[in-house]
Order: structure tokens, then C-alpha cells, then sequence
């Protein structure tokens, strides 16, 4: 496989935008705003771990290009999703002089680019704004396809909208020294589109298992080119999650962000609750006859293999609940959940009777 640069176009009529993804490529972020964005003033999110030297390598591009580059470093974490922060972008927005020519770049992982595509989708009734993902998750899942928010108190992802980057800039050179916690919890969001959506793809993950626990810099670049092919062909159907096909994508995020929500923000990173999650739902399908023990093993021992968990935590089984409850998927009441019917396929299944869920939750580490 070739490490040369990779382009998936990302096809929404006027929202249409490309992806872009090579190794080094922050070195031409200035060559990448200016085809993809019409700006003079240019303000960076990211967050303390990445300033220096990944946003700060991305503002000296811009700044050679002769734009006015302002740089707004954030604390790294989940927590960072939160209301407080989105009235601070907003506050330091107006303080800046932006205007309806001014460009959002966010450098960091999937909560940058989530609070930072937030704020823009708000501000001045909407920024330009550009992904520059600095994690493996960010990279193949949360910087496309246009999801922006801010999590509330008792529910993940409740308060966004959809708003679609001009570009997206991958540089598969900074996984490099991703930490490890980091970088296996993106392989997690890569597991779940080959078990959703591509089972071609799981098959040829289990075969790189090595390749990608090494960070082999050719498997990365197909692993992330192959991601958002997949992602994009999904947000292109449903850009707007209104016929269900979208729903996809959040296959093993029901249980993920009900862990997530329950742990208060903390102790968990996304990919690694994905992976629980996922391994709860393939449970769940197995106990409703949607699949058989062979796809639960298969899955399982992928992401074992990949150094990813999947045993749940003892949270309780009536406060996970009650977050699912809060759950976006949930409609009249009734609880809703993307589950296989093969490996390959998922689909959004309707009104799962809750005791299932519960022998899900007090069976699943056993």
C-alpha cells in the first residue's frame, strides 16, 4: 500500500467538501484553507495537549499565507463539551472582531472538533470552519460528516447541530505519538464500521491486527481512507439522520454513551466505552436471534486483539438504563438500538424489551 495522498469527497451538493489525507500534510494547511475557504481572519481551536506542536504548526502556515490567525487553546477532555465552553468560544468570537468571513480551524481530537464545530454552527449565525483531526477517533469518525454539539449533564451529544465542514485535513503522521489509551480507542470507531457496514473490511482488520498495533504508516492511511469512504457514503444517504440509514454510525453507542453520561464524563475515553458498547450490542443481537455466537466471538476477540475492553464496569444496571432513557435514538418512550443481523450489516431495531437489555447488562463480563 501506498502512503501517497488520499482524497474522499464527500459528495452534499453545496455542503460538499473533501477529505484530505496524507502524512505531513499540516506543513500545507495555508494551500489547503485557501482551496476549500474564503478567509482573511482565521481563529484555531485545539486544546492544551496539542497547541505545540500541532496548532501551532497549523496558525504558522496560515500566517505565512498573510491571514490573521488568532489561537484559543482549550483544557483537553470530555468535560471540555460543555455549555460553559461554548459561552466562552462565543465570548472570545466577539472579542476577536469575527465576522462572516472569519474561519473556525479545529486542531485537536473528536471534542475540539465538536465544541469548535459547534460554536461556529452558532456564532454569527454560522462560521466557516475546518477539521484538522489530531487523533486515530477523530480521524476515521467525529470530524466527518457534519455532528457538532456539546454534551449536557445527563446526556452525551444532546444539545448541536449538523454542520458540514468546508475540508477536513488528515496528517496520519501525528498518530505517531498519539498515547496508546488514545490510539486504540479510535481502532474502536474503525471495528465498528466493518461490523456495521463493511464486513470486507473486519475481515481484512483481523488479518492487519499487528500491522495496526504497530502504527504501520501504510495500514493507518488505508484504515483511514477506508473509514470515511464508508462514513461519507452513510452521511451522503442521511446527512440529516432522517430516514434511519445514518443511525448506523452509532452502532455500540447507546451502551457507550449511557456509560459515559453515568461515569460523569470521566475515567472512560469515547473509543474505549465504544468498545464495551459494541460488545454489549452484539450480546443484546445475539439474545434476540438477530446473530449467532460466532459473529459476538469474532468482534470479540478483534478488539481484545486491538488491546480494547469489554468488560462493563460496575455501574449499576438501573442508572445505565435510566441514561439510555435519555438515549437520542428513543422514540415514544421505547428504547432503540443499532444491531447487527450479520457481520456487515446493522440497522436500527425498534422497541428492544428491557429486560433483555438488563440480562445484557448483568451477564455481559461473564
Amino acid at each position: 500500500m501506498s502512503t501517497q495522498l488520499k482524497i474522499v469527497r464527500v459528495a452534499l451538493a453545496e455542503r460538499a467538501y473533501d477529505i484530505q489525507i496524507g502524512a505531513g500534510t499540516l506543513a500545507t494547511a495555508d494551500q489547503f484553507v485557501a482551496r476549500h475557504a474564503s478567509a482573511r481572519h482565521v481563529v484555531i481551536v485545539t486544546d492544551r495537549n496539542v497547541a505545540a506542536p500541532y496548532a501551532a504548526a497549523v496558525a504558522g502556515s496560515l500566517r505565512t499565507a498573510g491571514l490573521k490567525v488568532n489561537l484559543e487553546a482549550l483544557e483537553p477532555g470530555e468535560a471540555t463539551k460543555s455549555i460553559a465552553t461554548a459561552e466562552r468560544l462565543w465570548n472570545r468570537l466577539l472579542a476577536l472582531g469575527a465576522d462572516r468571513r472569519t474561519l473556525v480551524v479545529a486542531v485537536g481530537g473528536g471534542v475540539i472538533g465538536d465544541v469548535a464545530g459547534f460554536a461556529a454552527a452558532t456564532f454569527a449565525r454560522g462560521l466557516a470552519f475546518v477539521q484538522v483531526p489530531t487523533t486515530l477517533l477523530a480521524q476515521v469518525d467525529s470530524s466527518v460528516g457534519g455532528k457538532v454539539g456539546i454534551n449536557l449533564p445527563g446526556a452525551k451529544n444532546m444539545v448541536g447541530a449538523f454542520w458540514q465542514p468546508r475540508g477536513v485535513l488528515v496528517d496520519t503522521a501525528v498518530l505517531e505519538s498519539l498515547p496508546a489509551s488514545e490510539y486504540r480507542a479510535g481502532l474502536a470507531e474503525v471495528v465498528k464500521y466493518g461490523v456495521a457496514l463493511d464486513s470486507h473490511f473486519f475481515d481484512w482488520l483481523e488479518r492487519h491486527a499487528a500491522e495496526l498495533n504497530a502504527r504501520d504508516a501504510a495500514t493507518l492511511t488505508h484504515v483511514v481512507e477506508r473509514s470515511c469512504r464508508l462514513k461519507a457514503d452513510v452521511v451522503e444517504a442521511d446527512e440529516r439522520e432522517l430516514t434511519g440509514r445514518r443511525a448506523v454510525l452509532n452502532y455500540g453507542h447507546t451502551f457507550a454513551h449511557a456509560i459515559e453520561a453515568v461515569s460523569e464524563y470521566s475515567g472512560w475515553l469515547h473509543g474505549e466505552a465504544v468498545a464495551v458498547g459494541m460488545h454489549c450490542a452484539a450480546r443484546l443481537a445475539e439474545r434476540l436471534g438477530r446473530i449467532d455466537a460466532e459473529v459476538v466471538r469474532r468482534q470479540r476477540e478483534l478488539l481484545v486483539a486491538l488491546g480494547l475492553p469489554i468488560e462493563l464496569p460496575p455501574l449499576g444496571a438501573e442508572r445505565l438504563l435510566a441514561a439510555m432513557a435519555r438515549d437520542k435514538k428513543v422514540e415514544a418512550g421505547k428504547l432503540r438500538f443499532v444491531l447487527p443481523n450479520r457481520l456487515g450489516h446493522a440497522e436500527l431495531v425498534e422497541d428492544v424489551p428491557t429486560s433483555e437489555v438488563e440480562a445484557v447488562l448483568a451477564n455481559i463480563g461473564k
